[in-house]
């Protein structure tokens, strides 16, 4: 049987929403409002973005690894004429948490909102809108053998293994954030609990910097953990205890559902950001042994009992 949209995030066959949901917001680097709808689309048609600002059949862009055209301080992917949309990754992270194989997101302009900074609106419109099954098997990516780009300072690996896993540790000189690691399988509603209302967040030297070049003009504290020193500066403080390490989490999810399916195995981010993510997907595509792409069975949906010594040790 397949689970509902509000439990169990994975099944065997494809979904998409039964109906089209619609939001509006600010671009977080932009600063401009922008409205989008999150529709449903045919099996087997996985996720693209149309930009309904311009006219022509050059405004749609398929959310695939090999389409992303920047990563500096976000998740921007383009078509071949050079139409782009950027800041997709809460989005895409909202999408494989709720198990949605196929959507196509109409946006009037070049910036998905940025809502509250996390994935959780984007959960909501999703769980508003429904989601019905297509008749189709749902395919995914299974990892093969071991691939990693990086190197101890900043990193990422995929790892062969059972069910949909995903692990991650970052080290920041604020005491605000500090060490922290953190675990997810997307299973059972996982996304949704632990790690959908995760936001984003970032340093305010930083924001002063960006802002002097004309970015981040959408950023405030209602959309955004902001640190000074060793501060949080948002009323209310945080989400989490280690809403950093879950955010960053739900980045990788968003990153990695750009291979155009789940992926069967464990990711591990170590420091890693966007482009980090991008380069895992095109080393893991360029060697043609390293994966395959499957129809999921049962026993794929179940993760294999996981060990790190590392997080281990952290969780004792």
């Amino acid at each position: 049987m397949i689970a509902n949209i509000h439990g169990a995030s994975e099944g065997l066959v494809q979904r998409t929403l039964k109906k089209a949901i619609y939001c509006t917001g600010v671009g977080l680097h932009s600063g401009a409002r922008v409205s989008m709808s999150i529709a449903p689309a045919g099996a087997d048609a996985g996720i693209a973005f149309r930009r309904t600002d311009l006219r022509g059949g050059q405004a749609v862009i398929p959310a695939l690894w090999n389409r992303v055209a920047d990563t500096k301080l976000c998740t921007v992917i383009a078509n071949r004429g050079g139409i782009s949309v950027g800041t997709i990754e809460h989005l895409m992270a909202a999408l494989r948490g709720c198990g949605i194989d196929n959507a196509m997101i109409e946006i009037d302009g070049p910036e998905v909102p940025i809502m509250d900074g996390s994935a959780d609106p984007f959960v909501f419109l999703i769980e508003a809108a429904g989601a019905v099954t297509q008749g189709k098997a749902r395919r995914a990516i299974r990892v093969l053998k071991p691939i990693a780009v990086g190197d101890y300072r900043r990193g990422a690996r995929l790892t062969p293994g059972s069910g949909f896993t995903f692990s991650f540790e970052i080290d920041f000189k604020s005491a605000a954030v500090a060490h922290q690691d953190g675990y997810v399988a997307l299973t059972d509603g996982s996304f949704k609990q632990e790690l959908a209302r995760a936001r984003t967040f970032g340093f305010l030297h930083e924001v002063e910097q960006l802002r002097r070049l004309g970015l981040a003009r959408g950023g405030s504290l209602a959309n955004a953990i902001v640190v000074s020193g060793d501060r949080v500066l948002n009323e209310g403080g945080l989400r989490y205890p280690d809403e950093f390490v879950r955010h960053k989490l739900l980045d990788s999810i968003g990153d990695l559902y750009l291979a155009g399916a789940p992926i069967i195995g464990h990711f591990h981010g170590q420091r890693a950001g966007h482009a980090v993510n991008n380069q895992l997907l095109h080393a893991l595509f360029a060697d043609r042994d390293a994966w395959c792409l499957t129809e999921l069975a049962t026993d794929d949906l179940v993760p294999q009992p996981w060990s790190c010594p590392t997080l281990l040790a952290a969780r004792a």
